[in-house]
């Protein structure tokens, strides 16, 4: 540690900046980043270095030589774009890799991307990259949400030392954690762990931060704790940290009390991120006693309350429903200055409104108005669902307007608050230009966006703009929900739409989601009545058994008397196997179909052979028609066909009267 705090000490107060660390609570870091300007060492570099008779030349040459990157440096970091492409080309020559990645943090801190891109593309084409180059690099790409470019140049790395070294592999794996794409982080560990990386804690620290916000969240953490201590790591105060966090995250009060005392078991001592984790997971379920006794505690500690920590007792207040201490604790924040921003506002709002109390949410409301309280909307949306929950429509609407006219800031979560509240009203004018607003501001629609919509749709009875949203809804890989799709599965049915229901029943069919039986059965109904008949011999043939013996049997009559004769067959076998037995209506039908076509006659015959080997015979009106038209079909064939059926039906006849 004191030849880092000499090398980032002798060139004077300018590069302060630049490599200045913090030594108490960044040491995990201190492997990526190189603060050394001196020519790489060599044994004899060394000894004359080292050596109280060393001339005084060499001493001047190494000092000309750090003066010399020191100040290639200076040059290249003053320029930036757009002429840092020039500044490389005549100073980058003088400078090494790890003076080039001082240069690469700087710019990183200051958010300057395209300087961060351009100066490393340089180094990679000069080879002046190191480990830290790729680490720094990877990082800053992750930071900046470029995470194909994070990928790009971590699956570029040829050297295997450096592809597997630990801070690299940290840096990506953060860079994919930070962009949402936890699972996939989780897949490249393991073909990391597979390609040679010894994990640290960093490693894991850097998964469970994933953990916070991903599906099972906890038992994922649960998995990778124990890898960790498999691997004879010890968890410090920062995992500890995190690991409250995903407790509070996914509703694990009880578990974040063991974590938070193992914690304190350990040596280690609480700090205000620790014990703000544990207040939020008592705010789950409002546990305002705990909470308070939290608090207590804290301040025996000696901690100071600050924005943090009151803010989320506020939450704890307002969830177990004490809304007078609530409005307490907000003017405490008041008086403290925590309550400049809307935020605390907002979360007595939200309780009150969701409590059925609109007036008291709407006086919160109006006093955070009166007090100039700096806003970004957020309040505007709590009121304005609450409004829209309570079938308030006008004071929604206005307040829509409201919020249209006061800001110029729109997100996701505010154009589906505003759309909601223009559905509810009927407004099909407003309701286009929020979905305008969508588009020119290029905000992808969410289930939410889509499952207002269709309701909206359904309500002003435009179907078929209902089914184009939830096919578009489904190709943008949202699954819909199945009551809205069941109702608009009837709605179209009742139309006419009958291939457009189908579509969305197919739809729901082959989402993960298990359909609720009776849906097979309506499905059924509606594609018979529009004539569908190959559509419901598909449904029959997968779901018959879920379907009503009614609602088979006209589908039999329908198919028999206009379905494809080519598959009268096949849907005679797929109602027997799903279990429904035939009248003799049925196969009077399709034996006079086939008769109807003599170019038939195999299909016929097969069908007779097939009743034989399961036990039905043909009518009488039925073996009639066929005797009168054998010689169509080949006289002895029917014949003996029918011949063997007479058999069998005397003998299932002599079996019923021997069990009377």
């Amino acid at each position: 540690m004191e030849n880092l705090v000499v090398a980032s000490t002798s060139f004077g107060g300018a590069f302060q900046h630049l490599i200045s660390i913090n030594t108490t609570n960044n040491t995990r870091n201190l492997h990526c980043c190189c603060f050394c300007f001196t020519s790489p060492k060599t044994p004899s570099s060394t000894s004359v270095s080292s050596s109280p008779t060393t001339p005084r030349v060499i001493r001047k040459t190494n000092t000309s030589l750090h003066s010399t990157r020191r100040d290639a440096m200076l040059n290249i970091q003053r320029v930036g774009a757009p002429n840092l492409d020039s500044a490389l080309a005549r100073y980058g020559g003088m400078v090494l890799a790890q003076d080039l990645n001082v240069i690469l943090r700087y710019y990183g801190k200051l958010n300057r991307w395209n300087d961060v891109s351009q100066i490393f593309e340089w180094m990679q084409k000069h080879g002046k990259t190191n480990v830290a180059s790729y680490s720094s690099f990877i990082k800053f790409m992750g930071k900046n949400h470029n995470l194909m470019k994070a990928l790009e140049v971590y699956n570029g790395i040829q050297d295997e030392s450096t592809r597997n070294d630990v801070s690299v592999c940290n840096s990506i794996l953060g860079c994919l954690g930070r962009n949402g794409k936890f699972e996939s982080s989780l897949q490249l560990f393991d073909q990391m762990k597979q390609g040679g990386l010894v994990p640290d804690v960093v490693t894991y620290s850097t998964l469970l931060a994933g953990c916070i916000k991903a599906k099972n969240g906890y038992s994922k953490a649960m998995d990778l704790v124990q890898e960790l201590q498999d691997n004879s790591l010890q968890m410090d105060d920062v995992i500890y940290g995190t690991l409250l966090a995903i407790c509070a995250s996914n509703s694990r009060c009880e578990e974040a009390e063991a974590v938070f005392q193992k914690m304190k078991e350990g040596g280690f001592s609480p700090n205000i991120f620790h014990y703000s984790s544990l207040l939020n997971a008592y705010s789950v379920a409002g546990n305002h006693a705990k909470a308070d006794g939290l608090v207590n505690d804290m301040k025996s500690a000696g901690l100071v309350l600050n924005k943090v920590i009151m803010t989320t007792l506020l939450k704890v207040y307002v969830r177990g429903g004490l809304f007078e201490k609530s409005r307490e604790l907000l003017v405490e924040l008041e008086e403290s200055g925590y309550a400049q921003d809307e935020m605390p506002y907002c979360l007595l709002m939200d309780g009150l409104a969701k409590a059925g109390q609109i007036l008291e949410a709407k006086s919160v409301f109006d006093e955070m108005e009166k007090k100039a309280v700096k806003c970004d909307g957020y309040s505007h949306s709590i009121m304005i669902s609450a409004f829209c929950r309570s079938g308030l429509m006008e004071e929604a609407k206005t307040l829509a307007r409201d919020f249209e006219a006061r800001y110029d800031k729109y997100d996701l979560v505010m154009l589906n608050t505003l759309l909601r509240a223009y559905c509810k009203a009927g407004e099909m004018e407003s309701v286009m230009q929020m979905m305008r607003k969508m588009d020119e501001l290029q905000i992808s629609p969410d289930w939410n966006t889509y499952h207002i919509l269709v309701k909206y749709y359904c309500k002003e009875r435009l179907y078929q703009l209902a089914y184009r949203t939830i096919v578009d809804m489904h190709s943008k890989g949202h699954q819909p929900d199945e009551e809205l799709c069941s109702s608009l599965i009837l709605l179209l049915g009742k139309v006419g739409a009958s291939s457009e229901a189908f579509a969305v029943y197919n739809i729901l069919r082959y989402s993960k989601r298990t359909m609720c039986k009776a849906l097979h059965g309506k499905i059924l109904s509606i594609l018979v009545a529009g004539g569908l008949l190959k559509d419901a011999y598909v449904v029959v043939k997968d779901n018959g058994g879920q379907i009503s013996r009614t609602s088979v049997k006209k589908f039999a009559i329908s198919f028999m008397k206009s379905g494809n004769i080519n598959l009268i067959n096949d849907v005679v076998k797929a109602v027997h196997s799903s279990g429904h037995k035939f009248d003799q209506e049925v196969f009077d039908m399709a034996i006079s179909r086939y008769i109807g076509e003599p170019e038939k006659k195999e299909l016929l015959l097969q069908l007779l052979l097939w009743m034989t080997g399961h036990g039905y015979v043909v009518g009488s009106s039925s073996r009639n028609l066929l005797l009168k038209n054998s010689p169509l079909f080949g006289r002895n064939r029917i014949s003996e066909i029918l011949s063997r059926q007479h058999k069998m039906s005397k003998v299932s006849r002599t079996q019923v009267e021997n069990e009377k």
